[in-house]
């Protein structure tokens, strides 16, 4: 028998609508991706130059488990140069991807029975992280015409003596939404710790991101290098904490991670301090496509009341279709051939919505929204 962590955890339900696309594909069905959260684009040029590098000068070796000091210097670099903040490459961990770094973080931070704060909808996979390592997560539901932001009262009504810590994820996966600074300064002044994703940041089109460690140093800020640089497949991300968590967190990284791969490592390096002008041209591409998509989603009636800013999804209310995302999902995979994301993947109160990802060309989103209407007409 399994364990049961391991039998209590729930799948990922869009890596089930992709495997189910793929099958589709292997049979000769032409689909349209529009559930995967990854960039089409190519990682820049000056990244995979500065890997190949690398590997040619043999640096393949392990490398010190916090992570090279120069990578470590340059990401403290960033975040003074973009949030005017100052971080110590002390409290800078870098990982194999930020889900290590979810995961560190809670193991470092939460006893069994610990209570985390989250939104509800909230990217599928963090529950899991947090009941993994023991602790409970308690979801506060955020609400369409909100722009999915957290109201600080209800956040308030939910902390207990048992509440460890709020995440926050402004960019949100999946909704696209941020939180205004001024719900950020109240989240910041609870007593809780505040873990921040900040994993979409750099991708946001209208308005301003804002860092948690602009407002507090009670904070651990998780991000990377896969969306923003469309890094994904080569895995690398950090971790800044405060400093009494570094050294449990690189036990945690020095036995199950050993260190971030070296090459790669390297990478980071040139996407902080080179890849300004690829970050440029991506940005503007997904802007073209978020405005056109938020466009073909409303001609069809799907509900888009405050017009998302950031990452690259569309969260639509599709309520009037189906209170089922999860069957509306598979029925427009099956019939229209265009792969989407059902908003139960996201906690009960993304029921009835779906995430829609414009990471993909021009020409295949148009294709994707056209389809989409031919199906939905068909319901009628």
């Amino acid at each position: 028998m399994a364990s049961k962590r391991t039998e209590e955890m729930t799948s990922f339900i869009v890596m089930d609508v992709l495997e189910r696309a793929c099958a589709l594909e292997c049979e000769g069905k032409h689909i349209v991706h529009l559930e995967v959260g990854e960039p089409d684009f190519d990682t820049p040029e000056c990244v995979k130059a500065a890997a190949c590098k690398a590997l040619t000068d043999g640096f393949t070796h392990y490398t010190h488990s916090l992570g090279l000091p120069e990578l470590r210097e340059a990401i403290c670099e960033y975040y003074h140069d973009t949030y005017g903040v100052f971080v110590d490459p002390g409290q800078v961990v870098v990982t194999s991807g930020s889900s290590p770094a979810i995961f560190m973080t809670f193991a470092a931070l939460l006893e069994p029975g610990d209570r985390v704060i989250l939104s509800d909808p909230h990217y599928a996979c963090y529950p899991n992280f947090i009941k993994f390592v023991g602790g409970e997560p308690v979801r506060v539901p955020v609400f369409e015409e909100d722009g999915f932001q957290y109201r600080p009262e209800a956040i308030e009504e939910k902390l207990s003596d048992r509440t460890r810590a709020i995440f926050i994820n402004s960019p949100s996966n999946p909704t696209g939404n941020l939180l205004s600074k001024t719900r950020m300064e109240a989240i910041a002044g609870m007593p809780p710790w505040i873990v921040s994703d900040e994993i979409y940041h750099g991708l946001v089109y209208e308005g301003k991101e804002h860092s948690i460690l602009e407002f507090t140093d009670r904070a651990f800020v998780l991000n990377g290098f896969s969306k923003l640089f469309a890094m994904t497949g080569l895995r690398l991300g950090y971790l800044i904490a405060p400093k009494e968590f570094i050294r449990p967190i690189q036990k945690v990284q020095q036995n199950f991670f050993i260190s971030a791969n070296a090459m790669i490592q390297k990478a980071g390096i040139a996407a902080l301090k080179e890849a300004g002008d690829d970050v440029a041209r991506m940005k503007r591409i997904y802007n073209e496509r978020r405005i056109f998509m938020i466009r073909r989603l409303r001609e069809m009636g799907l509900g888009i009341t405050v017009e998302p800013t950031g990452a690259f999804y569309v969260f639509a209310n599709a309520r009037h279709i189906s209170e089922d995302s999860y069957a509306l999902a598979f029925d427009i995979l099956e019939k229209a051939f265009v792969g989407v994301t059902p908003g139960i993947d996201f906690g009960q109160h993304g029921e009835g919505y779906l995430r829609f990802s414009y990471a993909n060309s021009m020409e295949n989103i148009a294709e994707g929204m056209n389809r989409l209407e031919v199906y939905l007409k068909a319901r009628i």
